[in-house]
């Protein structure tokens, strides 16, 4: 019998904006008619909630699928049911049986009819599932409702569903009230998205994978823009050729005068062991602009299995991290776990003779509807090995012939990348993004003072993000992912 998350926690439901665009389109054509589809659907249980994830699509063919009920309406026939809750029993997936309501605008809910239904057939289709969780979804145009089973003949109500594309749209079962009280702090920045718009900053969390000099922006940024939650992770400390590109660091939190090269290696050993971490250094600075913020901190590595744990609820994450490790496990987390996500680096390529040839900052946004890292080449997998064994043995397979080699790094660099990225995030939260928008990957070019777009690929048959069975796309806590240890 499948285990489940907790049942006391509020239940969600994740849709991809693809997915809701096409189920929008079969439930409101224009006919004032109800139509009918199926959803299966991941489970992921976070801290806050649990979360159904919208993994793929079934529309019911009107009169063939969908036909006159015998005691509501319409229903969905006996055989498209069951095609459909033995794919989910297989693939280990929640069953999400869908209507409309044609004139239901922003406020819906199940009628009668429709309750007893599910009272006399939903504890048989969990039998028939082994367990997994099922449900029903009525929508109106800008609303829905959720009543989901599972085991035991527990029942829950869904709270809202979120669509996550280029805009976030939040439905909801109806009309949602808010305090009228605005925070005076935040003036001239609600002139541009409102009230409502600092709300739903404030209501979010993010996570921030790396805290250097592309983190600590990220955090600055975040923080004075008034999110509400951070989850900050990076496992280093600040050290004295930090300091330009840190925001907010000092020679105190590099104990810069224990560093100093003068002295014997046991007293620099000293300032590495008592200086501050860059997750202490990001909080402190978040901390300054936004006292309200909650923020976890991680002095660990993403592949952690606590990070892990709390990343799940996040609305957002940012990679300022450049291993091929954390890039892997961002990466599968975005699509996993259906949490949009931006990477962001800097690069600086010299030639042989050390003389400066190229200067060029990326971000890329990583989404479940832009196509994955995988899928654009970001992830090295020669590079991926290396990480994997020590530097004894790379050394030994002269992988590696010299000292490790510190790349530059300069924070107005730095912050042309970030500052992209952290707008990304802000126009998709507060849905301010155009519809047309570009989405792949951005490269700043300073030198030439040039910006160049790369449109993204997408391959249908990609083991991260694609459409294949053995997909982890939407598959929330059924998969594993990558480079965990054991």
């Amino acid at each position: 019998m499948a285990k489940h998350p907790n049942l006391n926690k509020p239940w969600r439901l994740i849709i991809p904006q693809a997915i809701y665009a096409k189920l929008n389109e079969h439930l409101y054509p224009g006919d004032g008619d109800e139509h009918g589809a199926v959803i299966l659907a991941g489970i992921a249980s976070a801290d806050s909630d649990t979360r159904l994830l919208a993994r793929s699509l079934h529309i019911a063919k009107d009169g063939i699928d969908y036909i006159p009920g015998e005691r509501g309406y319409r229903m969905l026939t006996d055989a498209f049911i069951s095609e459909h809750i033995l794919k989910a029993r297989d693939e280990q997936l929640a069953y999400l049986a869908i209507h409309n309501h044609p004139n239901a605008t922003d406020k819906v809910s199940f009628s009668s009819i429709d309750i007893q239904s599910h009272e006399r057939g939903y504890p048989a289709l969990i039998d028939i599932a082994e367990g997994e969780t099922v449900g029903a979804l009525v929508f109106g145009t800008k609303s829905v409702a959720g009543d989901i089973w599972t085991t035991g003949r527990n029942r829950h109500i869904l709270s809202n569903a979120t669509v996550i594309g280029h805009n976030r749209l939040v439905l909801y079962p109806k009309p949602i009230q808010h305090s009228a009280m605005a925070d005076p702090n935040y003036d001239r920045q609600t002139r541009l998205f409102g009230d409502k718009g600092q709300r739903i900053l404030s209501q979010s969390k993010v996570a921030i994978i790396g805290l250097g000099g592309a983190g600590s922006i990220i955090a600055e940024l975040l923080g004075r823009l008034g999110v509400g939650e951070f989850m900050l992770i990076d496992d280093d400390r600040v050290e004295p050729s930090n300091l330009p590109r840190l925001i907010g660091a000092s020679d105190w939190d590099a104990m810069k005068l224990l560093a100093n090269s003068n002295h014997p290696q046991w007293i620099r050993s000293l300032a590495r062991r008592f200086s501050q971490s860059k997750v202490k250094l990001a909080k402190r600075n978040i901390r300054r602009a936004n006292r309200k913020a909650a923020i976890r901190t991680f002095t660990s590595e993403l592949r952690d299995p606590a990070v892990i744990a709390h990343i799940r609820d996040c609305d957002y994450i940012f990679l300022a991290a450049d291993t091929m490790r954390a890039k892997l496990l961002f990466n599968a987390i975005v699509h996993q776990y259906l949490i949009p996500g931006s990477q962001v680096g800097v690069k600086i390529q010299n030639t042989s003779e050390g003389a400066v040839e190229n200067v060029f900052g990326i971000t890329r946004a990583v989404t479940s509807n832009s196509g994955c890292l995988m899928c654009n080449q970001a992830i090295s997998p020669e590079r991926l090995r290396l990480e994997s064994i020590s530097e004894d043995e790379r050394r030994a397979q002269n992988y590696v012939g010299d000292p490790e080699v510190i790349a530059p790094s300069v924070i107005s660099l730095n912050a042309q990348a970030t500052a992209q990225a952290v707008n990304d995030f802000l126009f998709y939260m507060t849905g301010l993004m155009d519809a047309d928008l570009h989405t792949g990957e951005i490269r700043f070019q300073p030198t030439k003072r040039q910006v160049d777009l790369d449109s993204p690929a997408s391959i249908p048959t990609c083991v991260e993000c694609g459409i294949s069975a053995t997909s982890r796309f939407a598959k929330g806590d059924k998969a594993t992912l990558p480079d965990l240890p054991q």
